[in-house]
């Protein structure tokens, strides 16, 4: 009897020679470009380790590569696009976040061996995604061939293993060495992994692809592994990345000039926890706003704005502000009426003071004094989709991620600076302003005119190009950018080809042939 052949595989892994390699773009380029081509595809992302993360409609909360992603596709974001969400507090732990929600946390010695739990979790999804789409377009994490923790993956080989998806391992040679990073990939990788590694592809390429060609065909002819794309670098494409060490595409400039006046300025602190850094997107985003992430002092001075971002450990980060000397810079800012915005974490640390018994476990702590509020952390976590309303601007789309809970003080508590008013559910006193809301300034109607009056108070002459396209339509335009690029440069249908999609393709062909 002869055995019926083993059905084609669900989906397809974008895995990488590295962190930030070009996982997360390609995969939201390919979601896009198979959906223009009339397929259901969904990201999927066993395991994220980010502190960039966003709520999703059903409340849960997911890495924001997937968010993006699955606007890509067309879709709404649901948490089973990212089952497992690693938050680091410490270099040493973790917050684990299962199906949005959270489930604990997990210590560096157990990352190895102690998340058979969360394998379960992330398969389950897989197998959700499979049953509702017609492909699932998977993203790896880090790099495949980390053989020290191959025993206990799920989200590399070890997925690949479960679902018998074929591998595209992408490679960015921006970074250089891209060669001898493919080879040692697929030299690492064991006999059963090494099988179904399908596809090699190149990102961010600038030049004569003629020139690399050689070494294309000679990686080909040592590993058998086909090249099925050479993407060009694209300058005008970013995505929402899980990696906060290069926080943001539009990070460009080293400076901050004080001479251009028609110009707005705008420092990001680099906190060392930082996180939902993607929040400075709209911002940068604006024409002739001018943003950089800093530890400089002299830069925070300098600016028009200083932004406090998000935090995954605000205690521990506002006592590494005092000790750069950045708190003093931020008081004197507050004092001199130049505005200064914090956000969840950033708005925590203006408070009057913060009690942290859980996220931080450091009991009270001074806050920088700077709005009427106080802070204490909660074991519930609050996931919230708020709307509101500034000024008669409306604001969509934002989403709150804390265990921090900010109340106005007392009445009979004095108050900073000029009397305090509300602000997006959280307060200004003068020129400080400070908000729980993750993703308000993608609001455009909002972000302009706040904006304008910021530059107002910086003696900045800066104003809103009201001409200018919003920030979810230059999200839109760059995934269009991303996905054309694909289809000129990548050969989409041999990756089809290895899938089930593809099989069903070939399928409705030949049944419109006969």
């Amino acid at each position: 009897m002869v055995a019926s052949p083993s059905p084609s595989p669900s989906g397809l892994l974008v895995a990488g020679t590295s962190s930030d390699a070009g996982k997360s773009v390609l995969v939201a380029g390919l979601c896009r470009v198979l959906a223009r081509r009339g397929l259901r595809v969904a990201p999927f992302k066993a395991q994220n380790m980010s502190n960039n993360s966003m709520v999703c409609a059903d409340g849960g909360e997911i890495g924001r590569a997937q968010y993006v992603q699955a606007l890509a596709a067309g879709l709404v974001p649901t948490t089973a696009m990212n089952p497992v969400l690693l938050k680091p507090g410490t270099d040493r732990r973790a917050f684990v976040v299962v199906r949005g929600e959270p489930a604990g946390t997990l210590e560096a010695g157990q990352y190895a061996t102690g998340r058979a739990h969360l394998r379960e979790a992330a398969f389950a999804a897989y197998r959700e995604l499979a049953d509702a789409y017609d492909l699932v377009v998977c993203e790896g994490a880090g790099s495949p061939a980390e053989v020290n923790l191959r025993s206990g993956d799920y989200v590399n080989m070890g997925l690949a293993r479960e679902f018998g998806l074929p591998v595209v391992v992408v490679g960015d040679i921006d970074r250089g060495g891209i060669l001898a990073a493919l080879y040692g990939t697929w030299a690492l990788l064991d006999d059963e992994d090494r099988a179904l590694l399908k596809s090699f592809v190149i990102n961010k390429f600038r030049g004569d692809v003629s020139v690399l060609e050689p070494g294309l065909e000679e990686i080909t002819r040592r590993t058998g592994v086909p090249f099925h794309g050479v993407v060009p670098w694209l300058l005008d494409v970013w995505l929402d990345s899980e990696d906060t060490l290069e926080v943001g595409h539009w990070r460009a400039s080293t400076a901050l000039s004080a001479l251009a006046r028609d110009r707005l300025k705008v420092a990001v602190v680099r906190l060392p926890r930082i996180s939902n850094a993607t929040d400075v997107d709209a911002l940068a985003a604006e024409p002739g706003v001018d943003v950089l992430v800093t530890v400089d002092p002299a830069v925070v001075d300098a600016a028009d704005l200083v932004v406090l971002p998000g935090s995954r450990s605000t205690a521990s980060d506002l006592a590494w502000l005092r000790e750069r000397g950045l708190a003093d810079v931020v008081l004197r800012r507050a004092a001199a009426g130049r505005p200064v915005l914090g956000i969840c974490g950033g708005y925590q640390m203006l408070a009057h003071d913060i009690e942290d018994d859980v996220e931080g476990r450091v009991g009270s702590v001074p806050g920088l004094g700077l709005l009427p509020t106080q802070v204490v952390f909660g074991e519930a976590k609050v996931l919230a989709r708020p709307t509101g309303a500034w000024a008669g601007h409306p604001v969509d789309g934002a989403y709150e991620i804390h265990h921090g809970v900010a109340s106005r003080l007392p009445d009979d508590d004095p108050s900073p600076g000029a009397e305090p008013e509300p602000f997006l559910d959280g307060w200004r006193s003068g020129c400080v302003w400070g908000t729980m809301w993750h993703g308000a300034f993608e609001s455009d109607a909002f972000r302009r005119a706040w904006l304008s009056g910021v530059a107002r108070a910086a003696g900045s002459e800066w104003e809103p190009d009201a001409s200018a396209p919003g920030f979810a339509q230059r999200r839109e335009r760059m995934l269009d950018t991303l996905a054309d690029a694909l289809e000129e440069h990548v050969d989409l249908d041999a990756l089809l080809a290895l899938t089930r999609a593809g099989a069903d393709l070939d399928a409705h062909l030949e049944e419109e042939v006969s």
